[in-house]
């Protein structure tokens, strides 16, 4: 998967922005960051929880591994060039979903749950 492609699906996300952090561009909502990804375009930094961290880091350490900060794991480092496109969007969409106001949250399930 390329940044141009998580860029897109980012976006599409209701009331998503992009914006600098530091080096970084940052994807947020409403403010707060969702996911990050350094300069060299080579990864995803986005901010899950750790029911969805361990089994993809366990399945896959050269894609995914644990994202500190400090010592605190805050979240994946994903290798975009090895992962797969679905992987990556439903990390981003959980990311989403943790920041986003819940009134967005749920909207967004119930028009998935309309297109299904």
């Amino acid at each position: 998967m390329k940044l141009q492609q998580v860029r897109e699906f980012a976006l599409s996300l209701p009331e998503a922005t992009e914006e600098l952090h530091f080096e970084y561009t940052s994807f947020r909502v409403k403010g707060k960051i969702f996911a990050t990804a350094p300069p060299n375009e080579e990864h995803l930094h986005v901010f899950v929880e750790e029911e969805h961290r361990a089994p993809l880091i366990a399945a896959d350490p050269n894609v995914f591994e644990a994202l500190r900060w400090g010592s605190k794991v805050v979240g994946l480092r994903v290798t975009l060039a090895h992962a797969s496109s679905g992987t990556v969007i439903r990390l981003l969409l959980e990311s989403w979903a943790r920041k986003a106001p819940r009134r967005l949250a749920v909207a967004l399930r119930q028009g998935a749950g309309q297109q299904s």
